[in-house]
C-alpha cells in the first residue's frame, strides 16, 4: 500500500514492462490495468472507489453545489423543429426531466414518439438520432444504452407508433436518407464483427435499405475495399432525385464527395429498379465531386434541382476559414476534380476575420429575390448575414440577442423563406429562433410543447441597411461584457500572446468583470479537432461565479475558433502549440489579479482531459487542483485503445519517427516524474465509454499515486452504465456537482452565499 493524504492509496502493482520504438525504450508499468477484465483491474478499481467515496463525503458543500446546479439546469429545452409534411418533429426536455423526448406536432395536437424513459426507466438508454420521412409519416430513430453509442435503428408508424421497420444493429448515429414514398432510405452500417475481428468498430459501408426487409439482404452502395477507419455521411434531396455521399478518413481535416443522379434510368451500376424503386436507387452510379483534396466540404442542393440548377459547396479548399462556391449540377457530376475547379464560381468569399460554418440558400416564391442565410464565427462569437443568392452581395446583418452561439441552420425541405437554429451563450440557456427572410425579423420560436401560459414570441430585432458592414455593427470582441441578471456574472473577452507571439483569446467569467482581487479560479479549454469553444450556457460556471469564483474559457490553437489553420497550427507534431497557448492563459490570470497559483483549478474532457493532463504534468506548481475528465493520457498507446486509430490525423502516430518524438514528449503518462509534488487530482471516467478507453486514467491514476509527494488526494471516480456522450440529467448533475465541489475544496471557494 501506498501512503497518501488519506493514509494509504489502493494498492497497483508495478510491472517491469517496456516497449521499443524507434530504438527508444519506454517503460509501461501499468500496462496491466489497461485490461477492465483483469480481476487486479475489478480490485483496484473497486478499492478506488471506496476510496473517491471517503473523500467525497468529507466535501462539506457538495449538496450545495447539487442543488445550485439543479436549478441552473432547469429550464424547458427544444430542439430546431424539422419540418416533413403537415408535421413538424422537435425534441423537448421539461425542467427535472431525464431525457428529452422526441414530440410530433400536428393536426391540432402534440404527441410524444420516443421516450427514452418508456423505453428504459432505469434512463441508462439515450435516444441518439431521429430521421422523419419526406412525407412525414414514418421516423427512424437511434437508441444507444449503457453509454455504448452503439445504437439499434427501428421505424415506427408516426401516427401510430407501430414498429415497421428494424431493429437494425451495427449502427451508430447514422444519417438516414429517406427516398420519398418511404419505402427505402440509404444508411450506414458496420460489417459484421466476425470478419474482422479486434476491429468491431470500423470498417463502415453505405447500404440501402427496404423497409420491413431483411438487413443482410441491403444491398451495397459505397465503402468496399476503402480505409477501415473511414466515416461516410448520405444523403438525398426532399424530391429523391439527387444522391450524395461524403466520406472522411478517420478525423482527418478532408472530405470526399461523390453525386448521383437517381432519376436517370441510364445512370446507374448494374440492373436498377428492383422492388420497384425508380432509376437508379439501387446501383447509382456516383460520380466524384471532389476527391483528394486537403479540405472540408459540404454539399448544398436545392430541392427539385435540374441539371442546369445551381448546386453549393461550402469549403475551406484554398479557403481556411471557409467560403461558398456555385456550379451547376450539370458540371458538377461531369467528372470534376481538382482539374475543374474553374467551374466553380465564388459566391460567398472567406473572410480575413470571421469563419464561415453554415449556409441556407432560400428560393420561396414569396422572396423578391432568392437570398441565402449564412453564419459565421468571429473569435468564436456568432454572426448572421444575408445575401443575395445570385451573386452573393450582402444585403442585410441579423442582429442575435447577444454575443453567443447558434446552432444549424434548419429550414422546410422544399425551401421557403424560413430558418430555425438554437442559440445561447455563457449566461442564456437555449432557446430556438425563427428567422423570417420576408420581413427581415428574427424572434424566438413558440414551441409547440411550451405550456399555454407561456409568454408569446419576443420579436428580437430587425436586419441593418443594405450596404451596412458587419464591422459597424458589432463592436471589436477583444472586450465585451453581458450579464443575464445585473451584477451577477460578467463574461469579457481578452487576446493575449502565447509563448510564440501568437495571438490566443479567452473569455473569462466573473462577479464583477474587473479583477477586484485574487479569487479561486477554474480554467478550461479543449484545442483539438478543429472544435471550437464558443459561448455555450454553462451551468457550472455561472454556479461558480454566484458563489464569488472566476470561470476562464480559452479558445486554443487545434480548435476552430480561427478556421482550419489554426486547428492545423495544433495538430501532430505541433500539438504543444495548444499546451503553450494554454500555459499563456495561465499566466494571464495570475498576472493580471484574477487569481493565483494556489487557487486556480484546471478542467477538461476528452481531449480538453488531454490539454488538462499535459497542463499537471508540465506546470504542476502553476496549480491547486486538476480534474480530467474522460481523458487521453498514455499517448503511445492511444491508437491501441478505444476509437484511437480514429484519431491518427489529429495525433500522430508512434509509426512515425518525428511524430513519436512529439507523441512522447507530452504524453502526460510519461511525463510524470517521481517525488514532484503534484496538486491534487481527480479522474473522471464511465465503464461504458467506446470513444476513450477508461484504461488511460487508470493507469494514470496508479502513477501519480505512486510517484507523488504532494498532499493529494489523487482520485478515480467511475460511472457504470454510461458513456463518453449523452447520459440522464440526474447522472450529468451528480458528474457536475462532484466535479465543482473537488475543485473548490482545494481552490479555496466556498459556496455559502450562494443560492
Amino acid at each position: 500500500m501506498i501512503e497518501g493524504r488519506t493514509g494509504e492509496y489502493p494498492a497497483a502493482p508495478r510491472e517491469d514492462r517496456s516497449e521499443v520504438f524507434h530504438g527508444h525504450v519506454v517503460v509501461d508499468p501499468y500496462r496491466w490495468l489497461e485490461d477492465s477484465g483483469d480481476e487486479r483491474t475489478r480490485a483496484w478499481t473497486a478499492a478506488q472507489d471506496a476510496l473517491f467515496d471517503a473523500e467525497r463525503a468529507a466535501w462539506p458543500h457538495l449538496e450545495k453545489w447539487r442543488i445550485a446546479l439543479a436549478r441552473l439546469y432547469a429550464f424547458p429545452q427544444s430542439s430546431a423543429p424539422r419540418h416533413r409534411g403537415d408535421r413538424v418533429f422537435f425534441t423537448h426536455r421539461e425542467p427535472g426531466a431525464e431525457h428529452p423526448v422526441l414530440l410530433v406536432a400536428g393536426h391540432g395536437a402534440v404527441r410524444p414518439l420516443v421516450d427514452p424513459l418508456s423505453l428504459d426507466p432505469s434512463g441508462r438508454t439515450v435516444l441518439e438520432a431521429w430521421h422523419p420521412s419526406v412525407e412525414g409519416d414514418l421516423l427512424a430513430f437511434q437508441v444507444s444504452a449503457d453509454g455504448l453509442e452503439d445504437c439499434v435503428l427501428r421505424v415506427i408508424d408516426v401516427a401510430t407508433g407501430a414498429l415497421v421497420d428494424g431493429p437494425l444493429d451495427r449502427v451508430r448515429r447514422t444519417p438516414v436518407a429517406w427516398l420519398p414514398g418511404g419505402r427505402a432510405y440509404y444508411y450506414v452500417r458496420r460489417l459484421d464483427p466476425r470478419l474482422n475481428p479486434g476491429e468491431e468498430r470500423y470498417h463502415r459501408r453505405v447500404y440501402l435499405h427496404r423497409v420491413g426487409a431483411d438487413p443482410d439482404d441491403d444491398v451495397l452502395v459505397f465503402g468496399e475495399g476503402r480505409e477501415k477507419t473511414s466515416f461516410y455521411t448520405v444523403a438525398v434531396t426532399p424530391d429523391g432525385r439527387w444522391l450524395s455521399v461524403s466520406s472522411t478518413l478517420g478525423t482527418r481535416p478532408a472530405t470526399d464527395l461523390w453525386l448521383a443522379d437517381l432519376a436517370d434510368p441510364a445512370d446507374v451500376d448494374g440492373p436498377a429498379g428492383v422492388d420497384g424503386l425508380a432509376g437508379a436507387a439501387d446501383r447509382p452510379r456516383l460520380r466524384a465531386v471532389r476527391t483528394g483534396t486537403p479540405a472540408r466540404s459540404r454539399l448544398h442542393i436545392a430541392p427539385g434541382t435540374a441539371p442546369g440548377d445551381p448546386i453549393w459547396l461550402r469549403t475551406d479548399l484554398d479557403a481556411p476559414r471557409g467560403r461558398i462556391v456555385v456550379t451547376t449540377v450539370a458540371d458538377t457530376v461531369a467528372d470534376v476534380t481538382d482539374t475543374g475547379a474553374e467551374r466553380w464560381r465564388m459566391l460567398i468569399p472567406e473572410r480575413p476575420d470571421a469563419v464561415l460554418e453554415d449556409f441556407a440558400p432560400l428560393r420561396d416564391p414569396a422572396l423578391p429575390r432568392p437570398l441565402a442565410l449564412v453564419s459565421w464565427t468571429r473569435h468564436a462569437v456568432s454572426e448572421i448575414t444575408l445575401h443575395d443568392l445570385a451573386d452573393g452581395r450582402e444585403l442585410a446583418g441579423v442582429p442575435l440577442p447577444g454575443r453567443g452561439t447558434i446552432g444549424r441552420f434548419a429550414t422546410r425541405p422544399e425551401g421557403g423563406h424560413e430558418v430555425w437554429f438554437g442559440y445561447h451563450d455563457h449566461v442564456t440557456p437555449p432557446r430556438v429562433l425563427r428567422y423570417d427572410a420576408r420581413t427581415g425579423t428574427l424572434e424566438t420560436w413558440p414551441c409547440p410543447a411550451a405550456p399555454a401560459t407561456a409568454p408569446p414570441s419576443r420579436r428580437l430585432g430587425t436586419s441593418r441597411p443594405p450596404g451596412v458592414s458587419p464591422a459597424s455593427v458589432l463592436s471589436s470582441p477583444a472586450t465585451f461584457s453581458l450579464a443575464p441578471e445585473p451584477g451577477s456574472v460578467t463574461t469579457t473577452q481578452v487576446a493575449f500572446p502565447s509563448r510564440d507571439g501568437t495571438t490566443v483569446r479567452m473569455f473569462v467569467l466573473s462577479p464583477y468583470g474587473v479583477p477586484d482581487r485574487r479569487r479561486p479560479a477554474i480554467l478550461t479549454g479543449y484545442g483539438g479537432f478543429g472544435t471550437s469553444m464558443t459561448p455555450v450556457y454553462t451551468p457550472q460556471a455561472l454556479a461558480w461565479v454566484r458563489a464569488g469564483g472566476v470561470y476562464a474559457i480559452a479558445c486554443l490553437r487545434g480548435g476552430g475558433e480561427e478556421g482550419e489553420e489554426w486547428h492545423r497550427a495544433g495538430m501532430g507534431p505541433r500539438k504543444q502549440n495548444v499546451f503553450d497557448d494554454f500555459d499563456a492563459a495561465t499566466d494571464l490570470l495570475i498576472g493580471r489579479g484574477w487569481t493565483a497559483p494556489d487557487r486556480l483549478g484546471v478542467l477538461g474532457e476528452s481531449n480538453g482531459g488531454l490539454l488538462a493532463a499535459a497542463a499537471l504534468t508540465q506546470h504542476p506548481d502553476k496549480y491547486a487542483a486538476v480534474v480530467c475528465v474522460a481523458p487521453l493520457l498514455d499517448m503511445l498507446s492511444y491508437e491501441r485503445l478505444g476509437m484511437g486509430p480514429s484519431w491518427r490525423a489529429e495525433y500522430g502516430s508512434v509509426r512515425d519517427p518525428q511524430e513519436f518524438r512529439a507523441l512522447l514528449a507530452y504524453s502526460p503518462y510519461h511525463r510524470v516524474r517521481t517525488g514532484l509534488p503534484y496538486p491534487p487530482v481527480l479522474f473522471a471516467v464511465a465503464d461504458g465509454d467506446t470513444r476513450v478507453d477508461p484504461g488511460h486514467s487508470r493507469k494514470m491514476c496508479a502513477l501519480l499515486q505512486h510517484a507523488s509527494s504532494g498532499p493529494g488526494p489523487v482520485l478515480h471516480r467511475l460511472d457504470r452504465g454510461v458513456g463518453h456522450g449523452a447520459r440522464s440529467e440526474s447522472l450529468k448533475l451528480s458528474l457536475l456537482a462532484d466535479v465543482v465541489a473537488f475543485l473548490a475544496r482545494h481552490c479555496g471557494l466556498d459556496p455559502v452565499g450562494l443560492s
